[in-house]
């Protein structure tokens, strides 16, 4: 897909920060090969790498365009490469993801193949969001699907992969993982209007969309605007980005 650096940074501080309540579930040991699954620009992967002492990071994204922003954080220990996540090879001591595999299909297959190239003891640590029941997407997939975005879109809708907490526990229970914690976060972000919300979800949820509407972007974005005002009227509105943070090690 075709990401926006710039528009996926315009509400950066409230991206981030769920990356430092995940940080906090990684265990810190010297010597670690790590890699950053959906690094995107770069800079949280640069404070996870300085937060690891003598150890080497790989970040790893499939656009070009976050790559190319990346750039700039390497160093000795931390490098970037272009790559697919769901298609991860080698063996690593930790695996880390912040808001990236849930743009890849298939977790209850996804989340083993991840698991399996862990070394011994080695751990993961994965956050996505889990806003896919929010107002916001239910009437992105409602607008996709109306004419004459459905013909323009040809009847494509995304539909999150993600799933629930218990699902995720059972998952890195049949891997045998042990120190296994799952558990969900709403982080309560102030908007100032519905059009902010729009805004918010330009550099995500509706990434896959622009990508197929072309020229017609511009008019899908006015539709949703004006339904997100009816069901969303207030202003300033509280936003709650919920997520789930899960990590396990490996026996």
């Amino acid at each position: 897909m075709p990401w926006n650096p710039e528009q996926y940074h315009k509400f950066q501080s409230e991206r981030s920060a769920p990356f430092y309540d995940l940080l906090k579930l990684v265990l810190i040991r010297p010597n670690l090969k790590a890699v950053d699954l959906g690094c995107g620009t770069g800079e949280l992967t640069r404070i996870l790498a300085d937060a690891l002492p003598e150890s080497n990071v790989t970040g790893l994204d499939s656009s070009l365009q976050m790559l190319n922003k990346a750039a700039s954080y390497s160093s000795p220990n931390l490098k970037f490469e272009q790559g697919d996540l769901s298609a991860l090879t080698g063996s690593w001591d930790l695996i880390f993801s912040n808001a990236a595999i849930q743009w890849s299909e298939d977790h209850e297959n996804l989340i083993p193949q991840i698991f399996s190239t862990l070394n011994p003891v080695g751990q993961l640590c994965v956050q996505i969001p889990s806003n896919h029941h929010h107002i916001s997407h239910l009437l992105i997939r409602e607008t996709a699907k109306e004419a004459p975005f459905n013909k323009i879109l040809n009847n494509f809708e995304r539909i999150a992969p993600v799933l629930s907490i218990d699902q995720y526990a059972k998952i890195l229970f049949d891997q045998n993982a042990k120190d296994i914690i799952v558990f969900e976060k709403i982080y309560p972000h102030v908007l100032e209007n519905s059009d902010a919300v729009v805004e918010w979800i330009s550099g995500t949820a509706l990434v896959p969309y622009f990508e197929r509407l072309g020229e017609h972007k511009t008019e899908f974005v006015a539709v949703l605007q004006t339904k997100m005002k009816k069901a969303l009227p207030e202003s300033p509105l509280l936003y709650p980005f919920r997520r789930i943070l899960f990590s396990a090690k490996k026996q």
